[in-house]
């Protein structure tokens, strides 16, 4: 739900001629303060455990591959799409990442198991879904519901003629997809500072880059309008409420589990897009959704065996670890005694 009305309200604010470094700069400032009273209610005792300088570092390398690039592209992408075409995008960056690990040798794709080859098929079907919504067009879909419901408040925002860039869009969006496949592992231990840092970190790069672009004051004022509570919105609950509900899942279900309910969040995107936005739907973009949501299950389902297998062995060097540790140090008992005798 959080990323559905994300997406849309962007877009909206996107096509109000809001700039798409404004809008990250501030919504990583607001997420910030919005993370920062959970730091002191939960981590209040890392207080005194700063990052380091090279600690620092990685936390600023991390806002660059996390925000600036990976929310920073997303946002030009979805200037010069739709909705609709650009949340395919967010449903790929599991794919990507795999991709990614593969090719520096990260993670094994190894074809022999069952789990290699269901992770290929998977990616070759999102590949090709991609491609199918990109490539092949088809026939306009008649739907039953109303659409263009924002034509009166927000004509100019909802014109179709925004959709101008595929191309550009399209390159945009895979820029982004790689920039999160890049988003760097833990490197400060404790999760509310690590993500209020970051966020300051990106606010702050976001400032430079969208001065350095366009440094009129104009740009950066913000008035009580679409653009403020996309702002608002996006730094408050994708930022924050998000970023709990998602940690709560992930701790009880694994990394694989909120993945899953990206064809949802799709599918709903689709249908707000075409009722708010009056976007056009094609047999082609409905086919080629349907394909990178069958590939992205079976992409998951072996990447969750994958890791199911994993920690099964792991249980099991841990327990052979233990049984050695404790015959070990019952042989040690034996001679200390015999010593002592």
């Amino acid at each position: 739900l959080f990323s559905i009305l994300l997406v849309l309200l962007s877009k909206l604010a996107l096509n109000t001629s809001m700039r798409p470094y404004m809008l990250l700069a501030y919504r990583n400032l607001i997420g910030a303060a919005a993370v920062a009273p959970l730091t002191l209610i939960f981590e209040r005792d890392v207080t005194r455990k700063m990052p380091n300088l090279v600690q620092w570092g990685w936390i600023s390398l991390n806002a660059t591959f996390g925000i600036i690039l990976a929310m920073g592209l997303y946002y030009y992408g979805l200037h010069s799409t739709n909705a609709t075409y650009s949340v395919i995008f967010l449903n790929l960056i599991p794919v990507m990442t795999s991709l990614i690990a593969i090719t520096l040798r990260v993670e094994n794709l190894i074809l022999t198991s069952w789990c290699g080859r269901m992770k290929l098929l998977g990616i070759l079907t999102c590949v090709g879904g991609m491609m199918m919504v990109r490539l092949y067009k088809g026939k306009l879909v008649h739907h039953p519901w109303p659409t263009h419901l924002l034509k009166s408040q927000f004509h100019a925002a909802t014109s179709p003629t925004h959709h101008h860039n595929m191309v550009a869009g399209t390159l945009f969006l895979c820029g982004s997809c790689l920039g999160y496949a890049f988003w760097l592992a833990k490197v400060f231990p404790y999760r509310y500072w690590a993500t209020t840092l970051t966020c300051l970190s990106g606010s702050l790069q976001a400032f430079v880059i969208g001065i350095l672009i366009d440094s009129k004051k104009s740009a950066w004022t913000l008035k009580w309008d679409l653009q403020l509570l996309t702002v608002i919105y996006s730094g408050v609950f994708t930022t924050s409420v998000a970023f709990m509900l998602m940690s709560w899942a992930v701790k009880r279900r694994g990394p694989i589990y909120p993945p899953m309910f990206n064809s949802l969040a799709m599918i709903a995107t689709v249908v707000m897009d075409s009722v708010l936005l009056d976007t056009n739907i094609f047999l082609g973009s409905i086919l080629g959704t349907l394909l990178v949501i069958l590939g992205l299950y079976t992409f998951l389902l072996g990447k969750g065996k994958e890791l199911q297998h994993a920690a099964a062995a792991q249980k099991a060097n841990q327990k052979q670890y233990t049984s050695n540790g404790e015959q070990g140090g019952h042989e040690l008992q034996l001679r200390h005694g015999d010593e002592i005798a």
